[in-house]
Formats: structure tokens, sequence, C-alpha cells
């Protein structure tokens, strides 16, 4: 157990806290005169008097600026997959500081991590690095469309993969009326040009004959299927193996490239992915949040006679790129993922985390349920699992979204969005899961008093 764990569990002050944002709410005002929205991210940005800043993290847990301390389960919507201020992973950090920094030129580091990649991801025949999965994502889209001289892509409802514009499209359920047909499709951001919306197919999840059915109507015109297999923004929702199997089938057919995103799966809920634990092999694959728990890196891989187009055609590149701090933090990253039972260990907790949340929303009587993987999981308010993002707005998540400031007034960090999982790191203790469940359980028994906790489908 981290000290900071322990001094956390055995701080009265803390165990049952009143939270004040007083020193973060005066900083919002300041930096608002200089960052839009006080902050450097939309997603970091909760209201005027809820956005916080953090002021340190240590394991499983993280202090702002107000000294309130929080055990966490965004992870920086996962990267720390070891913990914050993990002591091997920043040694290495060091390591590679000393090295130099950048020098737009290669380093011997970039071989040695790409062969650990490709040892334990059977897709993974190449590789090149980015800084964030936005910029891999970007590149596995422009191998696809170069390696296929086609230029659609299809995306899944309720996938997300990241802010750059040809992935930012998507549905409103927020606004969707089943009576009235589908969803609309629509871009997710201003500026978007509206030219691209040509180039964007969006089809629900687990659904292989609406897949096939596209693929026979355009199937000339799409050089990629896009799919995180356990959606990482909406909740853990998870692909039915048979599914993903049949899409597989589909793409080779069709000679469209599946590309499967695995920036939050990515050697977080199995060594190999999420394509170990389905049993397929992507054409290309994108990772980056676990990867150096934390540092910024990214990677895209897959098939070599695709990778092979980076440089015999296709552009790819960047200044920072193959970072030397972060490609040694990766090389320890995953050489401690790959060499040692901290999945397994992540896994258990997560299992065990859900158990005690289910026995105290039980005793209840909250109907709820959990979808995804133990390391990453999905909480829902409704008795049946959703299957897709349709389901989503079956669920209670108006409950979840009362809760989930209730839960930060009591030191327990969630995304507000219902539709984010909860992320475990190997430093969640036991003391953090006791501490987790009693929190949790006080503030459903507040929330429960505004806000109803079932609701009729």
């Amino acid at each position: 157990m981290c000290v900071a764990c322990w001094q956390a569990n055995n701080n009265p002050e803390t165990s049952l806290m009143t939270r004040s944002l007083k020193k973060s709410n005066q900083h919002f005002l300041k930096a608002n005169s200089r960052l839009p929205l006080g902050v450097t991210s939309n997603f970091r940005y909760w209201g005027e008097d809820k956005t916080f800043y953090v002021s340190h993290g240590k394991g499983g847990r993280i202090w702002d600026i107000d000294d309130n301390e929080y055990i966490d389960y965004r992870l920086g919507y996962g990267p720390a997959i070891l913990g914050y201020a993990n002591e091997e992973v920043d040694a290495a950090a060091r390591e590679g500081m000393a090295i130099g920094g950048v020098f737009a030129l290669a380093t011997e580091r970039e071989f040695s991590v790409a062969e650990q990649i490709s040892n334990m991801v059977p897709a993974a025949e190449l590789v090149r690095f980015s800084n964030s999965g936005t910029e891999a994502v970007m590149t596995a889209l422009r191998l696809a469309r170069a390696h296929t001289g086609k230029e659609k892509h299809v995306m899944v409802e309720g996938g997300y993969h990241g802010v750059f514009s040809e992935v930012l499209w998507g549905v409103d359920m927020d606004a969707w009326d089943p009576a009235q047909g589908e969803p609309e499709l629509g871009a997710d951001s201003e500026g978007i040009p509206s030219v691209l919306k040509d180039l964007v197919h969006i089809l629900p999840l687990n659904d292989a004959n609406r897949v096939e059915d596209l693929f026979k109507r355009d199937g000339d015109n799409i050089a990629a299927f896009i799919i995180e297999p356990i959606l990482g923004n909406c909740c853990s929702i998870t692909a039915e193996k048979s599914y993903l199997q049949d899409v597989r089938a589909l793409c080779d057919q069709y000679n469209v490239v599946l590309i499967i995103d695995e920036v939050k799966t990515g050697f977080r809920v199995a060594r190999g992915g999420v394509q170990e634990l389905m049993g397929v092999k992507a054409d290309l694959c994108t990772f980056a949040k676990a990867v150096a728990n934390g540092y910024p890196i990214s990677v895209v891989a897959g098939r070599e006679d695709i990778m092979r187009q980076v440089g015999n055609g296709v552009i790819h590149g960047g200044t920072y790129t193959a970072h030397s701090v972060a490609l040694a933090a990766a090389e320890k990253t995953l050489d401690i993922i790959q060499s040692t039972n901290v999945l397994a260990d992540i896994a258990e907790y997560g299992t065990k985390l859900q158990s005690g949340i289910s026995a105290i929303l039980n005793k209840r009587g909250v109907a709820h349920s959990y979808v995804g993987h133990p390391s990453m999981g999905g909480l829902f308010f409704h008795a049946m699992p959703p299957t897709n993002y349709r389901d989503w707005i079956k669920t209670n998540h108006e409950f979840y979204e009362a809760l989930a400031p209730v839960l930060h007034d009591h030191g327990v960090i969630v995304e507000p969005d219902s539709r984010e999982p909860w992320f475990i790191c190997v430093a969640h203790d036991e003391f953090c899961l006791t501490d987790t469940l009693s929190r949790f359980e006080k503030a459903v028994d507040i929330t429960l008093e505004s806000t109803p906790a079932n609701k009729v489908s």
C-alpha cells in the first residue's frame, strides 16, 4: 500500500470529507481570463463552481488545490494504469530525460519498444509512434484510404476516435425519439466542413446485418471500418464476439480495412488488448492511454503491407513523436504489464468493487447492471445491460448524473457523464475499496432523497 493512501485512510478529516472548492473557484476566475473555460480541454470543464484544479496525485488518489482528497476512477480517462507517480516508471522517465529530449532523429529505443508491442499484439506487425490517440487514428484512417484507394469510413454509434474533423460525427441520443425513425447524423462540433458528412457512415453496435447491407450498397467507396470493441466513451458497452468476427469477415470480403481503436483498451483489458479477448485480428490498430502510464505517447500499428505505405506515398511524422522521456516510460510500463500480474490484480479489484456496489444497490432495490471489462467497467441504472448506444436512453442516466456530483463531494471521482467507464489501476488497494464503498453508500442515500432510482422504460 502506498504511504499516501495509508495517510488518507487514517485521516478522519478526509474519510468523511466536507468539500470546499473555494481555491478552485477563485482560480477558475483567473484561469478563464487566459484560457477558454479556464481549462485546456473542454472535458475538464464541469461548470464555473464545480471545475477543480489538481494539486498532485499518488497511487489511486488525487488531491486538489483546496486539499480535498479523492479516490480517482477517471485516471485521466485511463492512462494511469499503474497509479499516479509510479516510482519505477518515473525513474525510467528520468533516465529518458537524461538522453536529451527531442532530436527529430531516431533512437535505438524506438525499435525496442516497437518490438515489445509486436510481441504483445500479433496484429502489430509494424509500429509507428505519435503523441495522442487522435494522431494515431488520423494516421490509421489515412493509411486505410491510401491502401484501398477509397475515401469513406464507417463508425459505430457511441464510438469515440479523437477530435479531428473526419471522426467528429455522431448521433444525438439525448434528443432522439425512436418513434421518429433513425437518429440523424450530425457534426459534434462547429467548424467541421459539411462536405465531410458524405464520407461518413455510422451504424448501431452489434448488428452485423446492417454492416453487410451497407457494404453491399457502398462497399466500393468504403476504405475503413473503425471500431472500439469496448466503447470507451460510451460506458464500455461491448461488441459481441460473434459480431466482431462477422465484421472481420465482411471487411475481408469487401476490401475494407478493419481499424480496431484500442486507445483505451490497449494493454489494459489484456496484454494483447481487446483483440486478444475477442480472438480478432485488426488490419490496423491504435493505442495510447495505458502505454506509458500517463506519459504522452500513442501507437498506430498493423499489417506490414499497409504500414509499409508510410514513407511510400503516405506522410506520417511529428517533431515530438517517440520523445525520449515517453519512450522510456513506455518501455518500463509495458515490461511491468508483460512480466507481472498487474492486469489480473486490476481486474480482481474491479470485480470486487462491482460486487460491493451491487450489494449496496440491491439492499435499496435499485436496478442496475454492468458492461465492459472489470478494469474499465460501465455502471448502468437498469436491470438489463445495454448492447448498443440506443439502449443507453432506456437506462436511468438521470440518477447516475445526480449521483456523480454527490460522489465528488464525498471524495470519489467519476466522470459526471454516465457514458464514461470507471477506470481501475493497480494502486487501488483494499483501503481504496473500503473507502469507496463507504462513501458510495452515503452518496446513494443522499441522491435517493431527491432523484428516483428506477424508471420505467
